[in-house]
């Protein structure tokens, strides 16, 4: 099972590696920081329940 995934930052456009908790749902949102140039991301998750492929994509924050 995968527990990591890859979005883009909506600042900058670096890739970046996120943690997914599997535990939080099939669809999640919350902020994180680029890793690159430390803007903060709104992540929007969302997890097949049967594959448990993991769909990813962030926006500025505020």
């Amino acid at each position: 099972m995968q527990n990591t995934a890859e979005y883009y930052c909506a600042y900058c456009g670096e890739p970046n590696l996120t943690f997914i908790d599997f535990s939080a749902g099939g669809d999640q949102s919350y902020v994180e920081d680029c890793q690159i140039c430390c803007r903060p991301n709104i992540l929007y998750i969302h997890i097949d329940e049967e594959s448990l492929d993991i769909e990813i994509s962030s926006e500025y924050e505020g």
